[in-house]
Parts: structure tokens; C-alpha cells; sequence
């Protein structure tokens, strides 16, 4: 009979790692690749699909995570670097038990460079245990655009998340101020919680989009947009800006919808999806 030390090293080895580095310069007019570090399952491919912009898609060769699995990725744009980054397909997030899932994200945007980054959702299966880190790092002059969902359970399959852990911590900063901060931390009963009229009234996704910075000249007119957008969505979508950023919260009660309402805001930010949002 192994000893618990033993099982815990048995256990350890069999988890999943997988970190990925880019680092993106302007040259020539176009945004070039300029070192890719990959390791673990984690895997980045450059279709090369938009003039002027690069764009990267992250993939998790190992079809998803689960507890104790731990993954990260760490993107810098150098000045004036373009980049369209997003995921090959949603992430699922499988039952643990025990262990937290743990994905961490870093972004830094440098002067007139611009950074969207695009995944697709996350999906949290039944009892699930998911603790997401996102840093942000954005430069005087920098634009940066970021779209994250979270559904949980997959309602077309007769799937719920009963209980599990959701942790997800948001720090941006530009040119070194603080400028946004938000901890969302869902443990234990979800479906519970999510019922709560005060917490989602029972729709199970959810998605945050933000936009930096928030003085663009045009961007009064943008959010004017999506608000007259309100009886096309689906879901509840609210927006605002302050504090040199702007924020939308959007709620839906599946996948599917969530999925139509924030392409439909991401058009009205003058944003259009990657291709692979689209397969």
C-alpha cells in the first residue's frame, strides 16, 4: 500500500503543465513572432489570417484540465506590434478531486502596440475546480481589447455544475497605475448561488469584456451602440467606463447565447471574432 507521500508524487506526476511565452515585434509594417517559447501541452499556431496584425491560437494538445493540472501564458507586444490572440477551441475544465486547476495570464501591451485577446469560453464541468490569475501590463499609448467566458455546464448535453470552485482574479495596470481590479470567487454550491436573483438568477454564463484605454475618441459612440443593442441580445449585457477603461458584464442563459451576444458586442466595438468562433 503506498504511503500518502507516494500517492502524492504519483498524483503530481500524472498532471498536466504546459506554458506558453510570445513575444511579438513590429518590423516592416507587419507584426512579426519574434520569440515563442513553448512547453508542456500548451501549443500556439500563426494562421496569419489579417493584414498588419499577427494572430496566435493557443492549443491545449492535452483536450482540457483538470485538478492540480497548471498552465500559463505570458504574451509582451512590443512597440507598435499587433496581435490577434485567442484559443482553437473552448477550454474544459473537468471534475477534480481536490486539487484547484490553476491558469495564469499575463499581458503586456508596450507604446502604440494593440493586443485583443480573444479565447473562447471555458467550461466548467460538475465539480470542477478552476483558480485563474490575469495581469495585465498596458503602456501610455497602448490599446488593448479582452473578451473571457465562463459557462458552466453544458446545458445542450443535460449537463449541470452542481458544486465546484470558480476563483478568477483580474489586475490591470496602465503605465504602472492600477487602474482595474476584480475577484470573483464561486465555492461550493454553484447552481445555488447562480440562482440567486442578486448573483445570476439562474444563468449559467457569463463573460467580461475589456477595453483599454477608455479615452479613445470614438469610444462614446461604441458604447452608445452596444446599449441600443438591447433588445437584440439574448442575455443581460450592461457597460460602462471610468477610471481610463471600459468594462461589459454579459450574462446568458447557455453557451449558445452567451456566445451570440458577445459577438454581437464585439461588433459594435468595431471588433470582429476570430475565424475559429465561427467552426
Amino acid at each position: 500500500m503506498p504511503t500518502a507521500t507516494a500517492t502524492a508524487r504519483i498524483f503530481a506526476g500524472n498532471r498536466a503543465t504546459g506554458r506558453i511565452g510570445l513575444t511579438v515585434a513590429a518590423r516592416d509594417g507587419r507584426s512579426h513572432r519574434n520569440a515563442v517559447h513553448e512547453d508542456g501541452s500548451l501549443r500556439v499556431r500563426f494562421p496569419n489570417v489579417e493584414a498588419g496584425a499577427l494572430e496566435a491560437v493557443i492549443v491545449n494538445t492535452g483536450g482540457g484540465m483538470t485538478g492540480g493540472d497548471r498552465f500559463a501564458i505570458d504574451i509582451a507586444l512590443g512597440e507598435g506590434a499587433h496581435l490577434v490572440a485567442g484559443t482553437a477551441a473552448a477550454e474544459k475544465i473537468y471534475r477534480s478531486n481536490g486539487p484547484d486547476a490553476e491558469m495564469s495570464l499575463r499581458l503586456t501591451v508596450a507604446a502604440g502596440a494593440h493586443l485583443a485577446w480573444l479565447p473562447q469560453e471555458s467550461i466548467l464541468f460538475d465539480r470542477a475546480r478552476l483558480s485563474r490569475t490575469i495581469d495585465i501590463d498596458v503602456a501610455g499609448g497602448a490599446s488593448l481589447l479582452v473578451a473571457e467566458a465562463v459557462v458552466f455546464g453544458r446545458a445542450a448535453m443535460g449537463e449541470a455544475m452542481n458544486e465546484g470552485l470558480l476563483a478568477d482574479r483580474w489586475r490591470v495596470r496602465r503605465a504602472g497605475r492600477l487602474v482595474y481590479a476584480d475577484s470573483l470567487r464561486l465555492d461550493g454550491a454553484i447552481a445555488d448561488r447562480l440562482g440567486q436573483a442578486a448573483v445570476t438568477k439562474g444563468g449559467i454564463a457569463i463573460a467580461t469584456v475589456l477595453i483599454a484605454p477608455a479615452d479613445d475618441s470614438q469610444l462614446p459612440q461604441k458604447l452608445e451602440d452596444v446599449r441600443a443593442l438591447g433588445d437584440h441580445f439574448g442575455g443581460e449585457v450592461g457597460i460602462s467606463a471610468w477610471n481610463g477603461i471600459a468594462v461589459a458584464r454579459l450574462c446568458a442563459s447557455d453557451g449558445a447565447a452567451l456566445r451570440h451576444d458577445l459577438i454581437a458586442l464585439l461588433a459594435a466595438l468595431g471588433a470582429s471574432v476570430p475565424r475559429l468562433w465561427l467552426n
